[in-house]
């Protein structure tokens, strides 16, 4: 399903606290439906220039065009209004706390367009409203799995129904690692190599633990324990150890899973008794980190070898 926005939603304390908005026209078409996740400036639109006139995006008013609007004679500024609003106008913002001309204020009412007005300027503003917007709007997968920030790297732990994926999440939080999400984590694609992942609204930083039952790991932890959301870096597949499966011991061969079009370094670890799998999520977190500076030590070990090689045949 299509991502919607309401207007209304502007007025929502984390909207309104966040952007510092104010609504001064339009109340009455609030109700308004956003499906577009990008902002408009309306310069060139109010000078005349109405050739691919985003209309059905948020328009955003900056210094520019108040300025522009206010040197417009009664007339001129009539014939702009005239035609600015007989498009299906979303909703307008000014920014730099600006007020609206009062014909503005009134063609706004009459045409049923929500105009706000905040004391952020232009580009805070507009960068802070995009990256809101690109987490309403952009591309969404749900994935059974848990999501945990270990060594700041953002860890998605996939497997199997019972395979262990909470235990292991549960002994990391207790190691003081941070917990995102259990069960059921939200990735969103931002941009094209970056993935966020956050929990479901219902399930909030709770977790499913076999012969307890559920737990609120926020209220037994801390609030250290758990965070809103990350960065998605690395996928840890956990699966029942298979002794006709040969495993990757040396790490030479780095493997990816795909989320979104986006392929994410993954590592796959065999479970059984006796393997601490925890301390092994946390040393592959390691090394993807030192992998982020491009030091990879299976190569290093392999290069020296090969080095080792040559030199002992060329002594031959």
């Amino acid at each position: 399903m299509d991502s919607i926005l309401r207007v209304k939603d502007f007025l929502d304390d984390s909207w309104r606290i966040s952007l510092q908005l104010r609504l001064v026209a339009g109340e009455e078409a609030l109700g308004k439906e956003i499906r577009v996740g990008d902002i408009n400036r309306p310069g060139l639109t109010l000078a005349g220039f109405y050739d691919f006139f985003a209309f059905d995006r948020i328009q955003i008013f900056g210094l520019g065009e108040t300025a522009y609007m206010r040197q417009l004679s009664d007339e001129q500024r009539r014939r702009t209004y005239d035609r600015f609003f007989s498009y299906e106008i979303k909703c307008c913002i000014f920014t730099h706390n600006e007020e609206p001309d009062e014909l503005f204020i009134e063609y706004a009412n009459n045409n049923k367009v929500p105009v706000f007005v905040t004391r952020k300027d232009t580009t805070r503003f507009s960068s802070q409203i995009t990256l809101l917007l690109d987490q309403i709007f952009s591309p969404s997968v749900t994935v059974h799995g848990t999501l945990i920030d270990v060594y700041g790297v953002g860890v998605l732990i996939l497997g199997k129904s019972g395979v262990g994926k909470s235990e292991c999440a549960l002994e990391l939080v207790e190691r003081g690692h941070l917990l995102v999400a259990d069960d059921m984590v939200i990735v969103k694609k931002i941009d094209e190599s970056l993935l966020i992942g956050t929990g479901s609204p219902v399930l909030t930083h709770h977790m499913e633990i076999r012969g307890i039952g559920i737990i609120n790991v926020q209220e037994i932890f801390g609030i250290r324990s758990v965070r809103n959301r990350k960065r998605v870096e690395l996928v840890v597949m956990l699966e029942e150890w298979d002794n006709s499966k040969e495993y990757d011991r040396l790490g030479l061969e780095e493997t990816s899973y795909p989320i979104l079009d986006i392929d994410v370094p993954l590592v796959t670890v065999p479970v059984r008794p006796g393997r601490n799998i925890p301390i092994i999520v946390e040393t592959a977190s390691l090394n993807q980190r030192l992998k982020r500076v491009d030091i990879h030590s299976a190569r290093e070990l392999d290069e020296n070898i090969q080095d080792m090689l040559k030199s002992g045949q060329r002594k031959e």
